[in-house]
């Protein structure tokens, strides 16, 4: 069963990530985009509190569910804190 891996972090764990995501084999692809993150006004600096919003970047890839965990496992370790990350299901893939 195909999922789609959704891994939200602070642009300066960027490339962390992509060199983490690229060292395994079974990740075919992904792809990333700025987003602003709301909410959890505890977490947000001043300058965040501010405008009610910060900076993060989002990835998002088509996974076996079986590499879900192998994935999320090794967030921590080879990217550091403060990631966000779900999974949901994934019916239709089709391609042109």
């Amino acid at each position: 069963m195909k999922v789609l891996l959704i891994i939200n972090l602070p642009p300066m764990l960027e490339e962390d990530l992509v060199d983490y995501l690229l060292s395994l084999d079974f990740v075919i692809g992904f792809t990333s985009y700025g987003v602003q993150g709301h909410g959890e006004h505890e977490r947000l600096s001043v300058a965040e509190q501010v405008t009610g919003r910060r900076k993060r970047m989002q990835f998002e890839m088509l996974i076996d569910l079986s590499d879900y965990e192998q994935i999320t496992a090794g967030l921590a370790t080879a990217v550091g804190k403060d990631i966000t990350y779900w999974q949901m299901p994934v019916q239709h893939i089709g391609r042109t």
